[in-house]
């Protein structure tokens, strides 16, 4: 008599999938090297998940009405001039608004579109005693840092540029 046993292997719970290799700036067609040339600078040396995002945004970028294009390139060079430090707190602020509730993210919307709505003046004044303000300025002395307690737009996660705000769209 023979037995035989069968055992079930599950799958692994998750798995990591690298980004295949993404071209270098040279290799980029013309096209692609004039849609990202606010990323010239930094591009051989971004991930390769990173180089895909924005050849996907480069791909989309002809399809884009006028508004949208000039908007992507607003928000490259303002992305591009940003230190590591700066992008790392962008995109932690990125993951952490979409972490919210549905209702919390549509009261840090409704809150943003009030505050796109208000005259020059008053955005700068928020803008100067804005949380994100501080999150990209460079560090300040120490034993200052926690002591502004007013809210305003930019503590509920939104950014308080009167610029459109640069966040990435990988999800990055």
């Amino acid at each position: 008599m023979c037995l035989t046993t069968v055992v079930a292997v599950e799958p692994p719970t998750s798995a990591i999938i690298g980004t295949p290799p993404q071209p270098e700036w040279i290799q980029l067609s013309p096209q692609q090297r004039d849609i990202l040339a606010p990323l010239a600078r930094d591009w051989d040396s971004m991930e390769n998940i990173r180089k895909k995002k924005w050849l996907g945004i480069a791909d989309r970028y002809p399809n884009m009405k006028q508004d949208e294009q000039q908007r992507m390139q607003y928000r490259m060079r303002e992305w591009a001039n940003l230190t590591p430090d700066q992008r790392t707190k962008v995109r932690s602020s990125y993951k952490d608004f979409n972490q919210l509730p549905p209702e919390q993210k549509q009261l840090v919307k409704q809150k943003w579109n009030a505050y796109t709505n208000l005259p020059p003046e008053e955005q700068q004044r928020l803008r100067e005693k804005s949380k994100s303000s501080k999150l990209l300025a460079p560090p300040t002395d120490p034993s200052s840092a926690g002591t502004n307690s007013t809210a305003t737009p930019s503590t509920t996660g939104v950014s308080t540029s009167n610029k459109p705000p640069a966040v990435e769209t990988t999800k990055h």
